[in-house]
């Protein structure tokens, strides 16, 4: 075999090894759940005098959500005059004045409630919230996205874990409002909870570094000053934030049993675009902090443990070079050469790679005492939208790494509630849905196209495996092919329905 032809066997075997790597890390959550799943955190104290806190509702062009979220946050039971409220508003459209009536309202009522506004989105969310801080008078900063919805007792239930002077941060579990609205909302729903029940338990419990997850979390003022405070260089900002407070020797606490529910992007324009801004903005952070970690005076296996994380955005790009550049290639070279009998090792590299996400997604949902047969049936449902993430994501990361910058698109909201499965005040249920409310564009179905070509490619492909009879790579290529068949066919058809 030529010196070319050994390259593409090797690399076509390097690039399923990462995956596979990968794969075992998710396989190790699950392992490493079994060690803490008892791990429930408790305050070490409580204080005499609840701390005064700051509320920031970061929103831009909400219109949908927008006066939901304002009466929603004045039934916090926390002392008047303790709270502050800030409503943190870059919009340039309607919204802005749904907000400044019900602010004007509840102002008149006595709260302690602003209406921040700039002129212009400089930083974007971590400018916006950098800028409200200059007026927060707040020891801490509680955060709560436009979608999210509080229950009353939220803050009491976690402001005391600030008794420990060494926190910075307290992250609190998602909770889905429209997890039931379809099947992509369902399947949203469950690769969130494996990341906050099974992922964010874990990295706490064993004292690994972790991140706030942008909202439903609360932050020590003086943590933010003292990490470098917000930056806009990333799309990420919260974990750019957490990463850097860590490192500065702050910790942080994850409360599984406190949970904030939110809302899920309705289509899959509005959920690539999402996936998108934290795929790049996770690179991103890798690039920026990963060599800081490397270097800090921290435990090696905090490190090996961190750049899993803030990388794991970049298996979407190694699995597309191996099957688009180096499969293909790597199947016609055993062909001529003789080495068909080489099949097993891509299938235990495959079912390493694939095996350890199953598992992780899975176990997602047990730990959480959900129906084990509801959690296994959703088993292919994951691994199709897995698949057709994967060259929005790959997208996403390639740009990262070339540096490329791009704008924080906000991921459009419906203000839909669905029942809820920790409902807490169901006289607030309402369906307010896009079909009869929003006056927003709907996204473009951005690579749609390109997803198509990408499927017949794996289409021939799996024809060619056929005439040479690569028996081993029909099922794994049939499902790429149709992942992202399903991924375009979603695209075009949101952006149609939500067009009419």
């Amino acid at each position: 075999m030529s010196l070319i032809g050994s390259l593409v066997l090797a690399t076509h075997f390097l690039l399923l090894g990462i995956l596979s790597l990968f794969g075992l890390h998710r396989l190790s959550m699950v392992m490493r759940w079994f060690r803490y799943r008892t791990f429930a955190p408790k305050a070490p104290a409580t204080f005499k005098e609840l701390p005064k806190v700051t509320v920031q509702i970061p929103l831009y062009n909400e219109r949908l959500v927008a006066k939901r979220i304002v009466d929603t946050i004045v039934l916090l039971e926390y002392p008047k005059d303790r709270l502050q409220i800030q409503i943190v508003d870059d919009s340039n459209d309607d919204t802005s004045a749904l907000i400044a009536e019900r602010v004007l309202h509840y102002q008149q009522q006595g709260f302690n409630i602003d209406h921040v506004q700039r002129t212009n989105r400089r930083g974007f969310k971590a400018g916006a919230l950098k800028d409200a801080m200059a007026t927060a008078d707040g020891e801490f900063i509680a955060i709560f996205d436009a979608d999210f919805i509080p229950s009353a007792d939220t803050l009491l239930k976690s402001i005391h874990y600030f008794t420990q002077t060494d926190i910075a941060m307290v992250q609190l579990r998602w909770e889905h409002l429209n997890r039931r609205s379809s099947l992509l909302t369902k399947t949203q729903a469950i690769m969130l909870d494996a990341h906050f029940a099974l992922e964010q338990q874990v990295r706490c419990a064993s004292n690994m570094l972790f991140n706030f997850n942008g909202t439903a979390g609360i932050w020590r003022t003086a943590a933010i000053i003292d990490a470098g405070h917000w930056s806009a260089d990333t799309l990420t900002e919260d974990l750019d934030l957490s990463y850097r407070a860590q490192l500065a020797g702050w910790k942080m606490q994850y409360l599984n049993e406190v949970t904030c529910p939110g809302e899920l992007p309705a289509d899959m324009n509005a959920f690539k675009t999402q996936q998108y801004r934290w795929a790049k903005g996770g690179v991103q952070v890798m690039l920026k902090m990963l060599k800081t970690v490397w270097q800090a005076k921290i435990p090696f296996i905090k490190k090996v443990e961190s750049t899993f994380h803030l990388s794991n955005n970049l298996a979407y790009l190694v699995m597309l070079l191996d099957t688009l550049l180096f499969l293909l290639p790597s199947l016609y070279l055993r062909a001529k050469h003789d080495f068909v009998n080489i099949w097993w090792l891509d299938v235990t590299l495959l079912l390493m790679s694939s095996g350890g996400h199953i598992a992780y997604l899975y176990f997602g949902q047990i730990v959480l005492g959900r129906s084990k047969i509801r959690a296994l049936a959703k088993v292919p449902s994951l691994v199709l939208l897995g698949i057709q993430l994967a060259i929005n994501n790959a997208k996403a990361g390639l740009e990262a790494l070339m540096g490329k910058k791009s704008e924080f698109v906000r991921t459009p909201k419906t203000g839909e509630l669905a029942q809820s499965s920790n409902s807490h005040d169901g006289n607030r249920q309402q369906t307010l849905t896009s079909k009869n409310s929003s006056h927003y564009k709907p996204l473009p179905p951005k690579g749609a196209l390109f997803e198509f070509l990408i499927a017949v490619i794996y289409m021939m492909v799996f024809v060619w495996a056929i005439t040479y009879q690569h028996w081993f790579m029909l099922p794994f290529i049939s499902l790429l092919a149709l992942g992202f068949v399903m991924s375009a066919v979603n695209s075009f058809y949101s952006h149609y329905q939500l067009s009419r």
